[in-house]
């Protein structure tokens, strides 16, 4: 199943959290966001191979499914932006054979773990070419002596061409928080960029001002998580979300949308 639409945007959604965090609210029961994220017409899901293996039948064939394969530290040793340690946990042959529709990596740039992201990016890559597997790379500047402020476009942009360099087929980052600077991650990036969410943020109307400003700058799409399953209602953020991300839709007629106006 294709990762992107016919309009080539998509609207993932994120339930890897576990595999760092543990316990989370709202993925208590991920059987149950798959459904109301599915039937709310998300499209896609990024998880984890407990997730797939578990609710393999709710997913495979069902929505577009996306399965990280490297991982590292819990939180209870390792703050998140900050690791010392990281490693491909699962390999491409693990996905074939779940059946998912491609696979997610990370890369982190600026902190020990660098190197040892882009190797892992660079085999997964090949054998992901050799598979007929696409690979989408979150790409994330970390707070370090020479990355002073990770949200900066130019670090941003930087994240997602060192990605794309190394074979990703689709970079996930974080929106820089205008149009036009993000623009500058879009323009310098020849591969689908979609952004994160991130901890869940202070109101829906901001939620959706972010997904607006990075559709408006050329943003393929979002791949959020606790934006939409720690919501009161998950479907109904996945309707407004939406609107904007393949109708066109402003952030008041979305905002309506999800209130319910």
């Amino acid at each position: 199943m294709a990762i992107l639409k016919p309009d080539n945007r998509a609207l993932i959604v994120a339930m890897d959290h576990g595999r760092t965090n543990g316990v989370i609210q709202g993925l208590e029961d991920p059987g149950r966001v798959i459904d109301a994220v599915a039937e709310a017409g998300a499209d896609g899901i990024m998880t984890t191979f407990g997730v797939v293996k578990r609710y393999r039948e709710r997913l495979i064939g069902r929505i577009p499914t996306l399965l990280r394969l490297d991982g590292g530290p819990s939180i209870y040793r390792e703050d998140w932006l900050a690791y010392t340690e990281w490693s491909l946990l699962h390999s491409v042959e693990d996905a074939l054979n779940l059946g998912v529709d491609g696979v997610v990596l990370m890369t982190f740039v600026g902190i020990p773990v660098e190197l040892e992201t882009y190797r892992i990016v660079a085999r997964v890559a090949g054998e992901c070419l050799q598979a007929n597997l696409p690979l989408m790379v979150e790409a994330l500047p970390c707070r370090s002596e020479r990355i002073p402020d990770p949200l900066a476009a130019d670090a941003m942009a930087s994240a997602a061409r060192l990605a794309f360099e190394h074979g990703a087929d689709y970079i996930k980052t974080y929106y820089t928080g205008t149009p036009e600077s993000f623009r500058q991650v879009v323009t310098n990036c020849p591969v689908p960029t979609l952004i994160a969410g991130g901890p869940r943020m202070d109101s829906s109307e901001a939620m959706l001002q972010v997904v607006h400003g990075a559709v408006t700058a050329g943003a393929a799409g979002v791949v959020f998580g606790r934006n939409i399953w720690q919501h009161p209602d998950p479907a109904a953020v996945v309707g407004a979300l939406r609107h904007i991300i393949h109708d066109g839709g402003d952030v008041a007629s979305a905002l309506a949308m999800l209130e319910g106006q």
